[in-house]
């Protein structure tokens, strides 16, 4: 990944300085750079590479390749032999990763916009990207590109945010605890919002209630008298508050909550509903995606499109611009079928929503409703469980055939099957690589008018499937 200083260039002693490390002045002298990276084959140079330590990686390795590319400043742990006879100047840090938090922390200082702060189990990418949808409605917006909510993703991200940005919204992820302490830290948000609490990153913490703790280390960054947006919806996260800080709930289901939605109206081409807060009402609001999980996103922009001062008219123009992008719920038509191409990432939660999905653009029609799921990962000792109660929701709404891969997807058909639906109905391919057979027996089973739902956890590819049957689509076509 390489970022681009807003600020146009920095000084090797700046940056020093910035990321807390120790600096050794190499032969070119006190020179400036307007990158950073931390892939050898991005560094030049006009680019810091940042040599960080992964569990199958040591950027350290890579310091060469990046000095016979040209890079003249390297942040690293310690020198190497070849940093050591090059003219390029180190800085050495005990941490390269908390290096780059230490760093965007320190680069906040010359931001003068408003941040946001987004976590959660799920939903966090379209939480995101409809507040800064919403919020470009009248000011200038900046929000973390894609899914660049990492330990090095959002620290990167912050760096590049431009110095005339009115607001900032910084999506933060973690995989274990105080790992969002240290972005809320860094980003030091106005606003923070927690989506929901799922189950995802549950082999490393253990419980939900766990994850829940780690989400709420948003609140270690957030400003005095700040505002913390939750989901009124989920056991969690009801009744908290805290002195420093003002707590508001969105809702889909309690009318006590601050903002809440009702009339939701799930079609073709996207969501309809109404939202209520402070005895004001807006009607007919419209999200150009489908599902009533949505709705929660455009709640949580809607609150802070109030707090920001937008009118109701630029805050409908910005739900109404939102579109999803990357590999998150894009629907399309490849020859007479319709695709929902979901790939991103799969939790329990996420499946079931965009299980609902497909039976609500089916509901009502002649069209069949098609899952094609693989295995849910990082889920830990209960994942047989989670991935059977995904079966047996599926069975519950009715899908009229069911294709599964992996161990996984083995338990979800188990569960489908413990759910009442037929044995015929439903292909399993034990092995996750031998997608191709998923793929063939789904080609064989398919007619037109069919509406398919890819989905899976990432490390599973199951975008490989969705190539291999647009392609074979258009081989027979």
């Amino acid at each position: 990944m390489k970022t681009h200083f807003s600020i146009q260039q920095i000084s090797f002693g700046t940056l020093a300085r910035l990321c807390g490390g120790e600096l050794y002045q190499g032969a070119l002298g006190e020179v400036a750079v307007k990158y950073i990276c931390t892939d050898s084959r991005e560094a030049d140079g006009q680019t810091a590479f940042v040599a960080l330590r992964g569990a199958r990686v040591d950027g350290h390795d890579y310091i060469s390749a990046a000095l016979r590319q040209g890079c003249r400043c390297v942040i690293c742990e310690h020198r190497t032999e070849e940093l050591e006879r090059s003219d390029a100047t180190a800085i050495v840090v005990n941490d390269s990763e908390l290096a780059l938090s230490k760093l965007a922390s320190a680069y906040r200082k010359y931001l003068s916009c408003h941040p946001i702060g987004v976590t959660g189990s799920v939903g966090k990418t379209t939480t995101k990207d409809l507040i800064a949808s919403v919020l470009s409605a009248r000011h200038k917006t900046y929000c973390t590109p894609g899914n660049h909510n990492s330990q090095i993703g959002m620290p990167l991200s912050m760096l590049e945010t431009p110095l005339d940005s009115t607001w900032s919204v910084m999506e933060m992820g973690m995989s274990n605890f105080g790992e969002v302490e240290r972005l809320s830290i860094a980003v030091e948000p106005e606003i923070a919002v927690i989506t929901n609490i799922g189950s995802s990153h549950m082999e490393a913490l253990g419980s939900r209630e766990n994850i829940c703790r780690a989400k709420l280390e948003i609140l270690c960054g957030l400003q005095n008298g700040g505002l913390l947006l939750l989901n009124g919806d989920e056991p969690l996260l009801r009744g908290i508050q805290g002195k420093n800080y003002r707590t508001i709930y969105v809702s889909l289901e309690r009318k006590d909550a601050d903002f809440y939605a009702t009339n939701i109206r799930v079609c073709p081409n996207g969501t309809y509903f109404d939202a209520v807060w402070q005895g004001h009402e807006e009607k007919d609001l419209f999200l150009r995606v489908v599902g009533r999980h949505n709705v929660y996103a455009a709640l949580f922009a809607i609150a802070i499109g109030c707090r920001a001062g937008l009118s109701m008219e630029e805050i409908r123009a910005g739900l109404a611009a939102y579109a999803p992008r990357g590999m998150r719920q894009n629907i399309y038509s490849v020859g007479p079928y319709t695709l929902i191409e979901d790939c991103y990432n799969a939790s329990p939660e996420s499946v079931k929503a965009a299980v609902d999905v497909l039976e609500s653009l089916c509901r009502g029609t002649q069209q069949r409703s098609v899952a094609v799921l693989g295995d849910m990962l990082d889920l830990g000792p209960n994942s047989p469980a989670m991935h059977r109660g995904v079966g047996s929701h599926l069975a519950q709404r009715g899908i009229d055939l069911l294709f599964t891969l992996g161990q996984g997807g083995g338990q979800i058909a188990v569960g489908a099957r413990q759910g009442g639906m037929a044995e015929d109905r439903i292909h399993h391919t034990p092995e996750i690589e031998s997608y191709s057979q998923t793929v063939e027996a789904l080609l064989s089973r398919v007619r037109e008018g069919d509406v398919i739902l890819f989905k899976a956890s990432r490390g599973v590819g199951a975008e490989r499937m969705v190539a291999q049957f647009k392609e074979a689509f258009s081989v027979e076509s």
